[in-house]
């Protein structure tokens, strides 16, 4: 029995942050209603590259779900949202604030319709404040919330981060409040409001920068792949690629030195202390490619790993799925769907030894559960 079984979760998101986190509630057993307008669903099923002719990110992003596909705006759809709730858990809504109100589905009316309910509302401001009715995409909150001027090199352009890290933080926030809800729930018998916002959740996690200002009064430049305050911690080029080492602390610096056999860096007084070595950082960095050069990324690999420094090589996504743990874990799981036929993607990430995540289901065409989940509530109404 998955940790979740038993938790029916209406799922009023789209494309990323809610998503996220509905899989994940999902794969832990809870029953997951997506409920998607009934002519395109949810964004992401139209988006390129597709897999017999649905889009391959809502593949990734929608497993252990059940679709339930409503007109809210048309009375009988609305009316049948309102008997969802009443049998729900916990909902989740991606909707700009103010915008499910006007349909009649604000958390204080659906709080009166179904005392016990966890309402949990993702956005890209929260829903209060000034900038709350503004939407929210990660591009955009990566920009407001700083990440974008942290990233990049110190003469390019402030750099987006690859994913849509906010996005996948705020789903991250949104389970953890959701079962802190639940917990309250077990004690109080009362459900609550979660108020998760993609702007917080980027600020959260930019805990380095963010001391260094507030300590200083001093903001951050960009530093490209250096650490703010540690060196040598960045790529570094050797005979045959990048590879990266992480030197937080005088032990490893000490072997580190060891490791490459240049016992005389430890004792420079250019390098010293860490303090030195971020002051000097460039002739630090001349002084350790000068060695690289001469060796492999496998050969700097194992020196490390045999005097135990953090190290790795700079892979592509393609060669990271080929590092052995991968099999090992079996980070990747084939699923079998009625219309697309196999569909490899990510396992589950949390491992619970008891009770493991299960995954029920494969991503759902669009209003595939409609009939089915319609037909049972009308049963319980009778």
């Amino acid at each position: 029995m998955a940790p979740l079984d038993g938790l029916r979760v209406i799922d009023l998101t789209r494309v990323v942050a809610g998503p996220f986190c509905t899989m994940m509630l999902g794969d832990m057993g809870a029953e997951v209603l997506k409920i998607e307008e009934p002519e395109h669903g949810d964004d992401s099923r139209g988006w390129a590259p597709f897999i017999a002719g649905t889009g391959s990110f809502y593949l990734a992003l929608n497993r252990s779900k059940k679709s339930v596909a409503l007109d809210l705006k048309a009375p009988e759809g609305a009316a049948a949202l309102r008997r969802l709730i009443e049998t729900a858990d916990v909902l989740i809504e991606s909707f700009r604030p103010g915008s499910l109100a006007e349909l009649g589905f604000d958390y204080d009316a659906m709080s009166a319709l179904n005392p016990r309910l966890i309402y949990c509302s993702i956005s890209g401001y929260g829903q209060t404040g000034p900038a709350a009715e503004l939407p929210g995409y990660d591009a955009v909150i990566q920009g407001e919330a700083g990440i974008m001027d942290m990233t990049g090199f110190p003469d390019g352009a402030p750099t987006r981060v690859g994913v849509a890290i906010t996005d996948y933080l705020a789903g991250l926030y949104a389970i953890q409040g959701i079962l802190l809800a639940l917990t309250d729930r077990q004690k109080s018998g009362l459900g609550q409001r979660v108020d998760i916002a993609l702007f917080e959740a980027m600020l959260s996690v930019m805990r380095l920068p963010l001391s260094v200002l507030l300590a200083t009064g001093a903001t951050p430049s960009r530093v490209g792949n250096d650490h703010l305050n540690i060196a040598p911690y960045e790529p570094l080029r050797a005979q045959d690629g990048l590879i990266i080492v992480a030197v937080a602390n005088p032990g490893l610096w000490g072997r580190f030195c060891d490791a490459i056999e240049r016992p005389a860096l430890r004792d420079d007084p250019r390098f010293r202390t860490n303090t030195d070595r971020v002051v000097n950082r460039d002739a630090l960095k001349h002084e350790i490619e000068t060695v690289f050069r001469g060796l492999t990324v496998q050969e700097l690999t194992r020196r490390f790993e045999a005097k135990n420094v953090p190290c790795g090589r700079v892979r592509s996504i393609s060669e990271a799925l080929e590092h052995p743990q991968v099999a090992a874990r079996e980070v990747l799981m084939v699923q079998q769907h009625p219309q697309v036929g196999n569909v490899e993607t990510l396992a589950p990430v949390i491992r619970l030894s008891r009770t493991p995540a299960e995954v029920r289901l494969p991503p759902p065409a669009l209003g595939e559960h409609t009939a089915e989940v319609l037909a049972a509530v009308a049963d319980r109404h009778r």
